[in-house]
């Protein structure tokens, strides 16, 4: 199984029945007379496509977060890559030192000149261990603000990738403060006076999604996830145990869908993904995204500054229901 770009897929297990058609198809198009079957390629084709197409419209919460977390789908450096001219990273909070699992720098998309800052998870073992996982340490969030601030003062955009579990949880991080490093991009952003426009391109997860993620429009690509916590860490804390059962528990009750989320307000809008998601067709997927993102910041670009903190304002305090039952 291969995506747009020729690299190979590693099928997730609700794939299965997918994956042995492509295998059938990779196995035709290696004979020497492979001509002769087009027409069979041609329908296994088709049956593979109708195949994926209803697998994923019928995804259940705990399989969009697997497909979430495929190994590969794009990430904030490929959509960089793909969608973004001149980009020129920025390093460094000026605080303690430079986080990678957030990036950040000047860029173009479209005709707009914007800062993008998203997190890194990494491709490799290695990079992903230099990540964190996309778990950003307090400098990274520090560093994000630090660039919101920079763009604030020269008049431009922020666009923001969220692709996290969640905040890195370990001592150092507590140590130089992360809850208050999180605490102070939200203040913050809620009041930058500049467009803001935010993007769930994976796993939104806690605080940490949240420290990028207070925007004037906020999207989620089709299969990503965002709540206020990991299926896993829901599992753990309400049963004691986190396994396949309880975290498909977990995760349908968290409502943490696209579809959820929208429903709910939470989001702005959904972006579509390829018929098998974002790891199968990487540059139709960044083509939708990079749409969204210019239409965005050209509805928003007709709003002051001040009206867009009092409307960023009000978007996010009125979210939530709130009972008078006793």
């Amino acid at each position: 199984m291969s995506n747009d770009n020729g690299n190979s897929i590693t099928p997730l297990p609700f794939e299965s029945p997918v994956t042995e058609i492509d295998k059938q198809i990779q196995a035709m198009s290696k004979l020497e007379d492979a001509d002769a079957y087009q027409s069979e390629l041609e329908e296994l084709q088709k049956t593979r496509d109708s195949l994926l197409k209803k697998l994923y419209e019928n995804l259940t919460p705990w399989q969009t977060v697997q497909v979430a977390r495929h190994k590969n789908r794009p990430q904030t450096t490929d959509y960089i890559r793909m969608i973004c001219r001149d980009f020129r990273e920025l390093h460094g909070d000026r605080h303690f030192g430079d986080d990678p699992a957030i990036i950040t720098g000047f860029a173009r998309i479209g005709s707009h000149k914007v800062m993008v800052i998203g997190h890194q998870k990494g491709k490799d073992t290695d990079e992903r261990i230099a990540c964190h996982f996309g778990c950003a340490h307090p400098e990274g969030y520090r560093k994000a603000l630090a660039k919101m601030k920079l763009a604030e003062k020269f008049g431009l955009p922020v666009v923001t990738f969220i692709d996290t579990p969640g905040a890195y949880p370990g001592l150092k991080a507590e140590e130089r403060g992360q809850a208050q490093a999180i605490a102070l991009n939200l203040k913050e952003m809620s009041r930058l006076k500049t467009p803001i426009v935010s993007v769930v391109i994976g796993e939104g997860g806690s605080g940490g999604a949240l420290g990028l993620g207070v925007a004037d429009r906020v999207a989620m690509l089709q299969n990503s996830w965002y709540s206020v916590i990991s299926p896993e860490g829901c599992a753990a804390i309400l049963w004691k145990i986190a396994n396949e059962e309880t975290n498909q528990a977990a995760a349908a009750a968290l409502a943490l869908t696209s579809r959820d989320n929208l429903k709910n307000g939470i989001i702005d809008a959904i972006i579509q993904e390829p018929i098998g998601g974002a790891q199968r067709d990487n540059e139709t997927t960044a083509t939708n995204l990079e749409k969204w993102i210019v239409d965005s910041l050209t509805d928003l670009e007709r709003f002051n500054p001040q009206t867009l903190v009092h409307r960023r304002y009000e978007k996010f305090t009125g979210m939530g229901v709130v009972s008078s039952d006793s």
